[in-house]
């Protein structure tokens, strides 16, 4: 074993876990997900079937991460913020066929007691607040904050919010890496 996990954790056959990681307490690895190197997943973690999580992925405690969604590298996902995989569960209606996708871009963070509705993506580097209820995709670089979440402003890839000028340049404060903001779409310079 190249991984650490917990004497507590369940971890099922026929999954994938990569070099360096750490699994915590009471967590259950479901079998066809696929973990990354480096990564830490906390305690009272759920990572269903088919789940991809990339490398260096932090998961925080009581996490549920369902099948159909994805995380790249570097993604935060912070305590208690869970994932749906279908639109209208029903307990006596089996729509496991209906499982819709979801992708955390490479970088972004999900803040603690977050929701993400499935089907919407985050894209890379892109800050869900806490308790944050995702209805629809949100952009790169984007913060987004509420029920249901709006985006409030852009953020930093160290996790500072932007303040651009009237040519749409900003420099994040603790980096001093430069963003430009052009036709609604952040980028780094």
């Amino acid at each position: 074993m190249n991984y650490f996990a917990h004497p507590t954790a369940v971890i099922d056959e026929g999954c994938e876990i990569g070099e360096g990681t750490k699994i915590w307490h009471f967590s259950h690895i479901m079998p066809g997900s696929k973990i990354g190197e480096r990564c830490n997943i906390g305690q009272n973690v759920v990572v269903s079937p088919e789940v991809i999580l990339g490398n260096n992925v932090k998961v925080q405690n009581n996490v549920s991460i369902y099948t159909g969604v994805t995380c790249e590298d570097d993604v935060f996902l912070g305590p208690s913020c869970v994932f749906t995989n279908v639109i209208n569960p029903r307990s006596a209606v089996n729509r496991k066929s209906e499982y819709a996708k979801t992708i955390v871009a490479k970088g972004a963070t999900i803040g603690a007691n977050a929701t993400i509705v499935c089907g919407h993506n985050i894209g890379a580097y892109a800050f869900v607040g806490a308790g944050a209820v995702v209805t629809k995709d949100v952009p790169a670089y984007a913060l987004i904050v509420g029920n249901p979440a709006k985006q409030t402003g852009w953020m930093s890839e160290y996790g500072h919010k932007l303040q651009f000028d009237k040519d749409g340049n900003a420099t994040c404060s603790e980096s001093g890496e430069c963003y430009l903001l052009l036709n609604g779409v952040v980028s780094k310079q």
